[in-house]
């Protein structure tokens, strides 16, 4: 059960359509397979994601720091040394989607060497999890009609709406547009990628008190301190912290500050080690979870699932699952399909899944 090697591939796969927002716009899914292989001849995998423009992380970023710092100090630490791998990866500053696809592919491969699930090995709550699905930016008919096209074949009620525009003339519109077009019984929530000031994100909200929002995420930049606290004080939402919540210590802060009374796991920034620690301290503190998504691809959003099911407090809400319907292509041998308006974990032991050699030949980029 020990490491022998640790892979770093890039590749890159479009999308049909790129998804926009407030801090940038993904147009092709630019991502490193990272796969761990063990002395029994297992071999886990996972994605690494990264966001530039989030969390200062490039493609070639990821290679390197998998390939030169991170694989050296986890090659000979056994599958169960998952706290020992945590501590090497700690020694090295920021890097969250290359030290999470490491530690989620180590897990893959531990699930797979005892023949059990992520999901069980986890805390085994459910074998599936509601979704909701990401609306980028565009104009509010256009929004409306993608939104009802994913309700109608996906059978999806929950969206989160990204925002972060122009508070009055737009994004307001666009989300009263949504809970008209689509009714009373579809679940909505903005995210606004800290593009609002703290006073913009007020007044919005003051504007959409009637259209019975399910939270607000991220309305204004995380270092805005005072803004933030004072901005949760008005909310009469919970108020999301995500990117302003990338470790368990900036969860403790945000929350013990005021400055948010909900938070998001993204399993692509904290792995399963780091995603478990944040899940303790939410529910130690008594608030609410959201499953969160980094534009991820297939592989992303099994990981995402799996850690999902495995607590009731994280399938309690439905997790951001859906926006790989937007990828042209993906690397798995069985895609994934959702089924009304769920996405089960993947049976099977570790993540349940295999990667089709063939595609990833074809859109690797270190050729």
């Amino acid at each position: 059960m020990k490491i022998t090697t640790v892979e770093a591939i890039p590749y890159a796969i479009p999308y049909r359509k790129p998804l926009r927002f407030a801090s940038g716009e993904v147009s092709v899914a630019e991502h490193v397979l990272v796969r761990v292989h063990t002395d029994e001849g297992v071999v886990g995998v996972a994605d690494a994601p990264p966001r530039p423009f989030t969390y200062g992380e490039t493609q070639a970023s990821i290679v390197a720091a998998v390939r030169d710092l991170f694989a050296p100090q986890v090659v000979g630490t056994r599958l169960l040394e998952r706290e020992v791998v945590a501590a090497r990866l700690a020694r090295t500053v920021g890097n969250p989607a290359a030290k999470s696809a490491v530690d989620m592919a180590i897990w893959d491969a531990l699930g797979r060497t005892l023949d059990t699930s992520v999901t069980d090995l986890l805390g085994g709550y459910t074998d599936r999890m509601r979704v909701s699905h990401m609306l980028g930016f565009d104009e509010p008919a256009a929004m409306v009609a993608e939104a009802e096209r994913i309700r109608d074949t996906h059978g999806i009620t929950t969206f989160k709406v990204k925002v972060g525009r122009h508070p009055y003339r737009l994004d307001t519109a666009v989300v009263r547009a949504l809970r008209e077009g689509l009714g009373a019984d579809i679940e909505l929530y903005v995210d606004g990628n800290r593009g609002w000031t703290a006073s913009e994100a007020a007044r919005a909200l003051h504007e959409m008190a009637d259209l019975d929002l399910l939270f607000a995420e991220e309305l204004c930049p995380a270092d805005d301190v005072l803004g933030r606290r004072w901005l949760v004080d008005q909310c009469s939402v919970p108020f999301i912290a995500d990117e302003s919540a990338v470790t368990p210590a900036d969860v403790t802060r945000e929350l013990l500050a005021g400055a948010a009374t909900a938070v998001s796991i993204k399993t692509a920034r904290s792995g399963f080690t780091q995603s478990q620690r944040v899940h303790h301290l939410a529910e130690g503190l008594g608030v609410e979870v959201v499953m969160g998504n980094q534009i991820d691809g297939q592989l992303g959003t099994v990981a995402t699932v799996a850690f999902g099911a495995a607590y009731k407090l994280t399938a309690a809400r439905a997790g951001e699952l859906s926006n790989f319907l937007d990828m042209s292509d993906d690397l798995l041998t069985e895609p994934l399909e959702i089924h009304g308006g769920h996405l089960a974990v993947r049976p099977g032991p570790g993540l349940g899944v295999e990667i089709d050699e063939a595609k990833l030949a074809r859109y690797r980029t270190d050729h």
